[in-house]
């Protein structure tokens, strides 16, 4: 099929441009190249002619037309998205612009050119977002499709209202749309100013590592490749109008998270002291959700989906490829907030 993918030169959204590649599909990535975007990401399919790249924002309708009208996509997956929760704490006005308004006109282009298209039963909107949604979980339990929204932070909120932009399409004017919600991905490509590399890079540059509050939070952690491949199957064989969690099957605490990844960079670049040493523990982010994790009881029962990668084997990897890739993300420290403490403003 033919995939117009939105935020196609982001972390996640180049995993499932590359992957899309790989598996022969036809990709129209659209981006608008914001700070978070690389178009390096994507350099591994940018002379496959099967790929196409249009700069546009998701808050341009005019614009979104004429790509719906140039390029006639089978299917849409809608990733472009404001991300960072420290970001939306000092800014939240980007998050509503984004993740609200560019949804509400991505959905009424793409309804305007089903409806011209006739309405094709094959057609598909695959909104892509975050089990941030649903809030924050004490010690026990799980994230289930039927968990009620509480989202705590203003990204969360906006990626809460994208969802319910998404599902009123769905009923109201028929638009055939499937959603996921992903627990924290991690991998290849991931932008220096979230917690795995804000982790590495902090320990090659012997930098204090910062840890919010008591590295008590817990996340469920989803390697980013085995997430593209979720949201494709979802893609192809999801039920219309219906939801689907994505999960990493692999709870941890940050403070052993980042345990784990000094561990990981003592046998790969061995340094005089031992690189948990930098640990410092710093004043914890307002609104800070204490504990994420998805039940992925619905996807695995109704698509066979499960993932592939544990987080030991995800974060070897990813490791070594921030070693192996010091140009990609020497090139980003300059972008604006890099390396920088944002989020105190609450």
């Amino acid at each position: 099929m033919k995939i117009l993918v939105t935020g196609g030169a982001g972390f996640i959204g180049s995993a499932v441009v590359r992957l899309a590649i790989a598996r022969g599909h036809a990709v129209v990535n659209l981006d608008a190249l914001t700070y978070a975007a690389c178009l390096d990401n994507v350099a591994s399919v940018a002379d496959n002619q099967a790929y196409a790249f249009v700069q546009a924002d998701i808050r341009d309708r005019a614009a979104l037309d004429r790509i719906f009208a140039a390029h006639q996509p089978d299917a849409v997956m809608h990733l472009a998205a404001e991300s960072h929760v420290d970001r939306s704490i000092d800014g939240p006005g980007t998050f509503i612009e984004t993740n609200v308004n560019g949804t509400f006109h991505l959905l009424e282009a793409a309804r305007a050119y089903w409806v011209a298209q006739g309405r094709p039963a094959e057609f598909r909107f695959h909104h892509i977002s975050t089990d941030e949604v649903y809030g924050t979980l004490g010690e026990t339990g799980q994230f289930t499709e039927d968990t009620a929204y509480a989202p705590n932070s203003p990204y969360s909120a906006s990626k809460a209202a994208s969802d319910h932009l998404v599902r009123a399409w769905h009923e109201t004017y028929g638009l055939p749309v499937v959603l996921t919600n992903c627990s924290n991905n991690y991998g290849p490509f991931h932008f220096p100013e979230k917690l795995i590399p804000v982790v590495i890079l902090k320990a090659l540059a012997r930098q204090p590592i910062p840890v919010y509050g008591k590295g008590e939070n817990v996340r469920d952690w989803l390697y980013v490749e085995d997430h593209a491949d979720a949201l494709l199957k979802v893609l192809q064989e999801g039920q219309i109008g219906r939801s689907y969690n994505i999960g990493g099957e692999n709870e941890a605490r940050n403070i052993d998270l980042v345990r784990m990844i000094c561990a990981i960079l003592d046998e790969k670049r061995p340094a005089a002291a031992p690189y948990a040493d930098l640990i410092t523990f710093v004043t914890d982010r307002p609104g800070h959700d204490l504990r994420y994790a998805i039940d992925p009881a619905r996807i695995r029962s109704e698509l066979g989906w499960r993932p592939s990668v544990t987080l030991e084997q995800g974060l070897e990897k990813t490791v070594q490829w921030y070693l192996d890739n010091e140009p990609w993300w020497r090139a980003l420290q300059d972008r604006a907030g890099v390396g920088q403490r944002l989020g105190k403003t609450a």
